[in-house]
């Protein structure tokens, strides 16, 4: 049995968006419908503030594998995000793969946020807030261009020299004029869609900053204490997750102080017909996700079958 090394390079050259997005709506709408395994991320603090080792096993019905990735999170390094993903033959346990998990993890981030944005969002909405300028406001921005058109984008970061080169790179990349903003109300002024992912521990965004009919997307909660939304602008919206506990003990509700009871809806519950999304054009919705594992799996799984058909990877005999 010989097991494919993927390098980060590799993964990237693999990876194709666009063909992930119908297995991640399934897997998002089976996920919701019937837990093959609970949402699971065994988060272990570390050394400095936001610094953590994630250990999260991935499963998925229609996938013959299974997925096990270790992150390491230390904000202050460049890139912040390291780590490492198994995929086994879920019939066998054999390694079939080892694959950097970075840019793995920042895609099916990036990809299942603009699913739940162009779902809940009004079907016209083109102008974008994106409220910090790092990976995941960039991907999260790339992928809904997938999805819509962009008509206006604006930027936000504590670092304006990091939202000025975000500006230029994604202006160039999108075709969209992207403005970077002095200050964070300047930037969600007049946006429909506001897009936050950053490492904030205490709410930047309240209701009184936020237009009726806005979309919001929030991944920056997803470990405990960690906050971007207001809890009165969560009460006043309609929240919705990618699953209801993991918002509750590491997201967007309990980081709020909220309960269980403010969360209408699972994406996938959405998707698969069983609750409903937006309602009307004055309702302001949320979208706030802490990530499950089984969109690691989706993705490494076409990393995998691509590298075979591409022969791209090492291939090692961990049992000699």
């Amino acid at each position: 049995m010989y097991t494919l090394l993927f390098t980060r390079s590799e993964v990237v050259q693999l990876v194709d968006p666009v063909k992930l997005i119908e297995p991640m709506r399934a897997a998002f709408r089976d996920y919701s419908k019937q837990r093959v395994i609970p949402g699971q991320r065994f988060f272990t603090p570390l050394n400095g503030p936001g610094d953590a080792m994630i250990l999260a096993p991935g499963l998925t019905p229609g996938i013959p594998a299974y997925t096990v990735k270790v992150h390491a999170k230390f904000p202050a390094q460049q890139p912040a995000i390291n780590g490492a993903l198994l995929l086994n033959d879920l019939q066998t346990g054999e390694l079939l793969a080892v694959m950097d998990s970075t840019y793995l993890t920042a895609v099916r981030t990036g990809l299942g946020a603009a699913i739940a944005t162009d779902l809940l969002a009004k079907p016209d909405a083109g102008s974008v807030a994106v409220i910090g300028a790092g990976v995941q406001g960039e991907f999260q921005l790339r992928y809904l261009s997938l999805f819509r058109p962009l008509t206006q984008v604006t930027v936000y970061d504590t670092d304006p020299e990091r939202a000025a080169a975000y500006a230029a790179r994604l202006s160039s990349e999108l075709h969209v004029l992207v403005v970077p903003c002095k200050t964070l109300a300047a930037a969600v002024a007049n946006a429909e869609i506001i897009l936050t992912a950053t490492w904030s521990n205490e709410p930047f965004l309240f209701f009184d900053m936020v237009q009726a009919g806005c979309h919001i997307t929030t991944l920056g909660a997803d470990q405990p204490g960690e906050a971007e939304l207001a809890a009165e602008l969560i009460e006043q919206a309609t929240f919705f997750c990618d699953d209801r506990d993991l918002a509750l003990s590491q997201g967007a509700i309990g980081g709020a102080g909220l309960s269980i009871a403010v969360i209408s809806a699972e994406l996938g519950e959405v998707l698969g017909g069983s609750k409903p999304g937006r309602k009307d054009a004055s309702q302001i919705t949320i979208y706030g996700a802490v990530g499950v594992a089984f969109q690691d799996l989706v993705v490494a799984w076409q990393v995998y079958n691509n590298g075979r058909t591409k022969c791209v990877g090492q291939s090692l005999d961990f049992l000699a």
